[in-house]
This record gives C-alpha cells, structure tokens and sequence, in this order.
C-alpha cells in the first residue's frame, strides 16, 4: 500500500528528531532525503561496531559548522577524519583570531586592496590568517625538530597542533578535539593549503624534514581492514571523499553511506557522483544503506546531526558518549 502525504506544522516548536520524522512524513522532494538521511546518521552513529570515517573539505570550517565538525570527533562518535589542508589553516586561524560575516555581493577589488579575503559571504581579514599560520606552525616545527623529530606524517602534524593550541585556546578546535581523543585526522594532500606552504618553508633550511604520508596510508589502511563494519558520513567531494571510499574498496565497499552534496552528477565529476556510482566501483558495497543528500551542508548537517542524537538518547543509548581508542602514534 502506498505511503499517504502528510501535512505537517512546525508551530509546537517540534525538537529536531520530531521535526524530521515530519519532513518523512511530508514525503515531498528534498525534505524526505533529509528524513531518511537523519535515520541513516544514527544507524551510522549508533553502531558501536561500525568505524566511522567524516569526510569534508576545508571550506565549512570557515564557517560555524566548525562546531558541529568538531562536536562529532569531540563527543567520539567518528574513528577518522580525512580532509584537506585548509582544515588545519581555518581551524589553527580561527583558534587565535576570528573570522568576519560578509557578503556574496561585495566588491573583491575593493577587499583586496584592504587586505580582506572573502570566502563565499565570509570575510577574512588577512593578519587572521597567513601571519598566524606561520608564526603557530613554525614555532611547532622548530621544537618538534629540537626534539628530534626528523618524519612527521599529517595525522601526526595535526594532534602536534592541536596539542600546541592547548585546552583554553582549543577550546573549540577539531584539531584540539582530535589529540584529546586521539582520532586520527588525515589530509592526504597536506601541501595545498597554508599549513603545507609553511613545511615547504620549514624545509628550505631543514632539508632531513621528510612527510611521512605513506605512514598516514598504512594507518587508514589499519582502520579499513580491522572494521567490523565501515560507514562514512561525508560532507561535499573532491580528495576528502575520494580517499574515504577508495580505502574502503579493498576490504569490498562501505557498510554504509551518507554524503552530503550541492554539486550536479551530469559533469561526470566525483563530488557530484551519487553514492550509487560508488556501488559500480565496489567502493560502496551493494548490500549497504547509503544516502545522497542535495543541500547546503552548513544548513542540513546541523539539523541532520541534532536530529541523529536525540534518536539516539532516546532509542539508540549504546554509542552516545564515544568509545576507548587505541593509544595515539609516535613521532619518529
């Protein structure tokens, strides 16, 4: 028998869960994807056999979904982040000097000749960012290298930040999250970005500094093939998202898939690819619950997280408040 359509209000001021048991309710176009997505994330969250990989790219950590990220590593419920070089720059920035609202619209001449970056309707003022970048990542790589250290590979470099930043400043850092629990953050292309820039320059004078990346690589391929069951939860495309189902494809596909996108599937490209496609690639497996989501991440995952959560307080208790980890690496 067909599901009916139901109408729906949101007058009684509905928490998040009720308010997305209504959107499946509703059963209209974008609403029933965010439903059935918020009912994966908790399959996803709740599974206290499941490793969990987040996949996102630099851009929503500019933002306040930085918080949600990092509540996510902070509150145990991923193993892994994969992510890009900009993670490090915006979250590192940002723990010492803020970011500004702006607009789509304003003049980018005009910003650049006031030293301002824009990024989408967020304004960064130049000394926020680059100056900060270097002063925190050089100070860590001279006394990393006083200590000794002559390999550092990127999930290493971001516990040594998030160490460096301390509990006050990192307060609210997913990097400071990630030392705490000792949830491996992996940027595979860790030179692209602010913080790549500045081992580059490190390297100049320190020419025995080498980045351990295929260190980073074995340590995925740890977590890939130790899991019980693999599921991912990953925010917009390129080499964050790419990575995150390649590794799992060796050990058949992920168990489960929910992916969060505003890009189109017709250019053929990987961030507007369905995990469908990944179905083809064995990088999803056939048998897996998996989910595409068309929408504004900085809108959908608020909602779809806190929504996620109070399903679980109130049905799924057994994962909330994280799990033990294994002990962090060691630099050599």
């Amino acid at each position: 028998m067909p599901r009916r359509v139901e109408d729906f209000t949101v007058g009684d001021a509905p928490s998040l869960d009720a308010l997305a048991r209504r959107l499946a309710a509703g059963g209209g176009f974008s609403a029933k994807g965010v439903a059935e997505g918020v009912e994966l994330l908790a399959g996803i969250l709740g599974d206290p056999e499941m490793t969990t990989f987040l996949s996102f790219p630099a851009a929503p950590m500019a933002t306040g979904l930085r918080g949600v990220l990092t509540e996510l590593v902070r509150d145990g419920l991923v193993e892994a982040v994969i992510t890009t070089c900009g993670t490090l720059d915006h979250d590192v920035a940002r723990a010492y000097r803020p970011y500004l609202h702006g607009e789509w619209d304003l003049d980018d001449a005009a910003l650049h000749r006031r030293h301002l970056y824009r990024l989408g309707n967020v304004v960064i003022p130049e000394a926020n960012y680059g100056p900060v970048v270097e002063r925190t990542v050089q100070r860590l790589l001279d006394r990393l290298w006083a200590r000794g250290v002559r390999r550092i590979s990127s999930r290493d470099l971001g516990w040594a930040l998030g160490e460096a930043l301390g509990p006050k400043r990192g307060a609210g850092s997913l990097l400071r999250a990630a030392y705490e629990r000792k949830v491996p953050v992996f940027v595979p292309g860790i030179l692209d970005g602010a913080v790549g820039s500045q081992l580059w320059l490190f390297w100049q004078r320190h020419k025995e500094l080498q980045l351990d990346l295929f260190s980073d690589e074995q340590a995925i391929s740890d977590l890939v093939f130790e899991a019980k069951r693999s599921g991912a939860v990953m925010i917009g495309g390129g080499i964050s998202k790419h990575h995150t189902i390649w590794w799992n494809q060796f050990r058949g596909g992920l168990d489960a898939a929910l992916y969060l996108t505003t890009a189109v599937e017709w250019d053929g490209s990987l961030s507007g690819a369905r995990t469908r496609e990944a179905v083809s690639w064995g990088k999803v497996k056939p048998t897996a619950r998996h989910q595409t989501v068309e929408g504004d991440a900085t809108v959908l995952l608020p909602l779809m997280v806190g929504a996620a959560r109070e399903r679980l307080r109130t049905g799924h208790p057994r994962r909330e408040g994280g799990r033990t980890r294994r002990p962090p690496g060691t630099l050599k």
